[in-house]
């Protein structure tokens, strides 16, 4: 269903967050755009229908039907249609959080996917559309929530596609990490967690450091960390016991790790974390 509408919410009260919705539309009829300043706000938008061209640095990309694309805020480009008619859905959206959330997204140069399943993203526009249209008083802060959803949503799927060929990272990631929470205790190598995912391990690692900001070592490391805060805190057992039971080897090793996450040593942090009287 075509929308060719464009709502541009006042949202006054919303200015001050750290990501708000700054418009919504589309048209089935969608003209040529030429912005050799790029424009003011970033921009998420989807071709529903027909074909169109986006042209960046040099680099000219065509859009398919079901292709998302999104370009930063004043960021040169141009696109237009290819065929009779193209039908396409924006957004906008800005906030002072912003550039730090699709810096850290990697989110900053224009980026297209296109997608087998557009449900999802789909799903949260209409949201946006209706809330801006039946609720005056609270509907620009829903889609604050919505538009954070829907960059957070638009950045997976196209991590997913760029690094795993398609198939969705949880189905990579999942078994790992529950590798992983099975068997902190253990001293394995790299290649039993590619074992997991069915990947190669230098694979894994790009895709662990992409998702989880962080190499599979670490995550390992912050298990074990997290299971010695809680026997330091909940047993009686001692500093060298609880390393032990948490993964580590070594003791002197274990209290230089802890110190270097906690900031304090493992006997500090179980003075501090037990009951009086309790022992």
């Amino acid at each position: 269903m075509a929308i060719n509408q464009n709502i541009y919410p006042y949202g006054m009260q919303v200015k001050n967050l750290p990501v708000y919705l700054t418009g919504i539309g589309g048209s089935e009829y969608q003209y040529h755009v030429k912005r050799p300043e790029g424009y003011n706000w970033h921009q998420i938008l989807f071709s529903a229908k027909g074909r169109g061209c986006l042209k960046f640095d040099n680099t000219s990309l065509t859009l398919e039907e079901n292709s998302f694309f999104f370009l930063p805020a004043g960021y040169p480009h141009e696109y237009f249609p290819v065929g009779n008619s193209w039908d396409v859905r924006w957004t906008a959206f800005d906030g002072y959080a912003c550039r730090h959330i699709l810096s850290e997204f990697g989110m900053t140069k224009p980026v297209s996917v296109k997608l087998e399943d557009s449900s999802a993203m789909q799903s949260l526009f209409n949201k946006m559309l209706a809330a801006q249209k039946s609720d005056i008083v609270y509907g620009d802060y829903t889609c604050s929530g919505l538009i954070y959803q829907y960059v957070i949503e638009f950045h997976r799927l196209s991590s997913d596609k760029s690094l795993t060929g398609g198939v969705d990272r949880s189905d990579i990631l999942v078994p790992v990490l529950n590798y992983i929470d099975e068997n902190f205790r253990e001293n394995f190598p790299m290649t039993a967690l590619a074992e997991q995912a069915g990947i190669s391990p230098q694979h894994l690692c790009r895709v662990f450091k992409q998702t989880m900001n962080m190499r599979p070592n670490e995550y390992l490391t912050r298990r074990r960390i997290n299971e010695a805060k809680q026997l330091l805190t909940d047993t009686k057992l001692t500093v060298a016991e609880v390393g032990e039971r948490s993964g580590f080897s070594d003791t002197g090793y274990f209290s230089t790790v802890f110190r270097r996450y906690e900031g304090i040593s493992p006997s500090e942090y179980k003075k501090r974390g037990t009951p009086r009287g309790s022992l």
